[in-house]
């Protein structure tokens, strides 16, 4: 029976990968899961502690490298610290503006974020009196760190998701 509920975990797990994808915290979903089986079956040394805590640093790490995406490509292109925080709002309005009009799974909401996050440093650095194709180059660079960003967070969550599978069945 141990086994079956393993999987049903597994399985859960997989879903809350899914919602990675969509800018949702499905790497905390994973952890938090995980964390609550090895609780409910403690006795049957199902997960380690060591295990537990390797995901939760990851999923820190998950969020770090998604939040800090759009933050560093604006202030790599030489974008103010407004500006890159700035991307990080648009990066969030456009996620979920991209997610309803653009109706292709992923890609509504990544291309979003992306767009997002290049919108709001472009319009801030205008705004400062910065020429046209400054304020491009950050926002262009804003939007590539975004998606870096959003590829090293599901990165990590299917990293999490495998070294709950693997320590799932190790011995």
């Amino acid at each position: 029976m141990l086994y079956l509920w393993i999987i049903l975990l597994i399985l859960l797990n997989v879903v809350w990968l899914m919602l990675v994808v969509f800018g949702l915290p499905g790497n905390w979903l994973i952890v938090i899961s995980t964390c609550l089986f090895a609780w409910w079956r403690w006795e049957d040394g199902v997960f380690s502690i060591y295990t537990l805590t390797a995901i939760v640093v990851l999923a820190i790490l998950g969020e770090l490298f998604e939040f800090l995406g759009g933050v560093q490509g604006a202030k790599r292109a030489g974008a103010s610290w407004r500006s890159s925080i700035a991307a990080v709002a648009g990066a969030v309005a456009g996620a979920i503006i991209g997610t309803f009009l653009i109706p292709v799974v992923f890609l509504g909401t990544v291309l979003g974020a992306c767009l997002g996050a290049g919108f709001a440093t472009w319009s801030l650095e205008l705004s400062r009196s910065r020429k046209m194709g400054e304020s491009v180059r950050c926002a262009v660079s804003a939007g590539l760190g975004e998606l870096l960003g959003i590829t090293a967070k599901i990165t990590v969550g299917v990293i999490i998701w495998l070294m709950v599978a693997v320590a799932a069945f190790w011995p």
